[in-house]
């Protein structure tokens, strides 16, 4: 008599979507580095904003399939590690500071290390430190908007409808500030957590209309304006913190 084939658990296909979703993110990311090195910068950019587009959505698409899981934390993870720490990177490398050499690599390295900080500390530790700081916001700035934020230097440029017209030194120093922006401990707002009356929900539908009609008309002046008003938003976040008074953290010890 044959043996009978062991029978595994059946999988929705549709539990997967997240994942896929993660995946081509993932995809869009690593392609933008392939348009980079051939100098297609504006597909690059095009490539990371998608994959930020899909990072917002396979989190929400996960729980609304009720299909959360650790495999799935640790792909959005290393996924957003590649598309918004090394990708932004390797951008902004090819787009404006080879003729640096080293001075520019440096800049490229404190920016990507501080977004494998920043994302090691919301997996691991930082619930440890504060268990409220990532459920009411975020501790410093969250690594896709620190990819917006390091990439508006192109968003201008391409504005002005220039190549490169910022000093390298400036852009460097500039990439380096907002991977330290990352890794602050400072609040920044989650704007999922924002709330509203009911009743203005069709201007909030107009708006949304609007500002989509002008990434279509106008993207980098758009993304321009966005990167300017959420830097606003970083430096009052800034002003905060420093009024607040400093809170005294113990640090554990080696042998707790």
């Amino acid at each position: 008599m044959a043996a009978e084939k062991p029978t595994g658990r059946k999988l929705p296909l549709a539990r997967l979507l997240p994942n896929f979703l993660t995946v081509a993110a993932l995809c869009a990311g690593v392609t933008a580095i392939r348009f980079a090195v051939e100098g297609h910068f504006k597909l690059a950019i095009g490539l990371i904003l998608l994959a930020a587009v899909l990072d917002g959505l396979d989190g929400r698409l996960a729980r609304l399939l009720q299909s959360e899981s650790q495999i799935g934390a640790e792909l959005d993870s290393l996924c957003d590690f590649v598309n918004f720490g090394v990708a932004p990177g390797l951008i902004i490398w090819l787009w404006a500071l080879q003729d640096m050499k080293a001075a520019g690599w440096i800049a490229v390295l404190i920016y990507t290390v501080s977004c494998l900080l920043r994302l090691a500390r919301f997996n691991l530790g930082n619930r440890a430190i504060d268990t409220t700081a990532e459920k009411t916001g975020f501790q410093g700035v969250p690594s896709p908007a620190g990819a917006m934020l390091c990439f508006l230097p192109m968003f201008a440029a391409f504005t002005m409808d220039s190549a490169q017209p910022f000093p390298a030194g400036l852009v460097a120093l500039y990439m380096a500030f907002v991977g330290a922006l990352m890794i602050g401990r400072f609040r920044t707002p989650s704007f999922k957590k924002i709330s509203f009356q009911a009743e203005y929900v069709r201007y909030i539908f107009l708006g949304f209309v609007a500002l989509i009609a002008a990434l279509l008309a106008y993207p980098w002046v758009t993304l321009v304006v966005l990167d300017l008003i959420y830097a606003c938003v970083v430096v009052v976040s800034l002003l905060r913190s420093a009024r607040r008074a400093p809170e005294v953290e113990e640090e554990p010890s080696d042998g707790a």
